[in-house]
């Protein structure tokens, strides 16, 4: 959805579209609460939202779920600001260079072809199961779409716009600055939003596959004994990390994009 179409909408407007995502939320815990419940299920397969909010509360307190989160969310962080830096220092390249773009495009696509969860045990048995090997497969994860976003926003500048610059007697930094940056920016954190969920899945993934703190052992552990409780426990908190790191670089478009608004109006 256009958030700008939603940003503009009046405040009683913007109000009730709030009020619908609340409503669906209620409706979706009803509905979760009465298979549970009425559905003939044990616990262990598909505990009821009480049940849950129990073992979070028992997670929460001793402990456990604090300390797990952190290293995710520090694993989900690196990766993130790593993989983008590369992408854009590489889609800035590419960007510039179409020669560049022939050598490498076999190996990016070649990358995407293979399944994450396919590499991911061999990462971390050539570099480990600590923190490193789960910030490389978030890193890896956002490169992609970071990289293409940055490169279609850059050849999206109007040719126009560099012959005005030249006239103007403007310098490489000056161009990078004032016309590259500006222009490929909105773009470019169009993929940043998408890169900040799929970083959640690469550090997942990486614990999943080895790794002794996180919460994709919390998983590992909660399948292992059917402490099913706590598998949702830490899916929710995964969720919840996935929507917030969304909308912090949705804040921060809006923040930096704010003379696109000013224009439009």
């Amino acid at each position: 959805m256009n958030l700008n179409f939603i940003n503009n909408l009046p405040e009683s407007a913007k109000r009730g579209y709030r009020w619908l995502g609340l409503i669906s939320l209620m409706a979706g815990m009803i509905v979760w609460w009465a298979v549970a419940r009425f559905g003939g299920l044990p616990a262990f397969v598909l505990p009821s939202p009480l049940q849950v909010w129990q073992r979070f509360l028992l997670a929460l307190t001793d402990g456990e779920l604090a300390q797990n989160t952190a290293v995710t969310l520090a694993e989900i962080l690196l990766g993130l600001i790593s993989g983008a830096c590369f992408a854009v220092v590489f889609g800035y390249w590419i960007a510039k260079s179409r020669a560049m773009e022939r050598v490498l495009s076999p190996y990016l696509v070649a990358s995407q072809a293979v399944p994450l969860v396919a590499i991911a045990p061999l990462l971390v048995i050539w570099f480990g199961p600590g923190m490193f090997s789960k910030v490389l497969i978030c890193a890896l994860i956002v490169f992609f779409p970071v990289l293409v976003n940055t490169i279609v926003g850059l050849r999206a500048v109007p040719t126009a716009l560099y012959d005005l610059m030249h006239s103007l007697r403007a310098s490489r930094g000056q161009i990078l600055l004032h016309l590259e940056i500006p222009a490929a920016l909105p773009i470019f954190l169009g993929g940043l939003r998408i890169g900040a969920t799929l970083s959640v899945i690469g550090a997942v993934v990486g614990e999943l596959v080895g790794a002794d703190r996180g919460l994709g052992v919390l998983i590992n552990i909660g399948r292992g004994t059917y402490d099913t409780p706590m598998v949702f426990v830490a899916v929710f908190t995964l969720i919840i990390l996935a929507l917030s790191l969304y909308e912090i670089v949705a804040w921060i478009e809006r923040k930096l994009l704010a003379w696109q608004q000013t224009t439009e109006l």
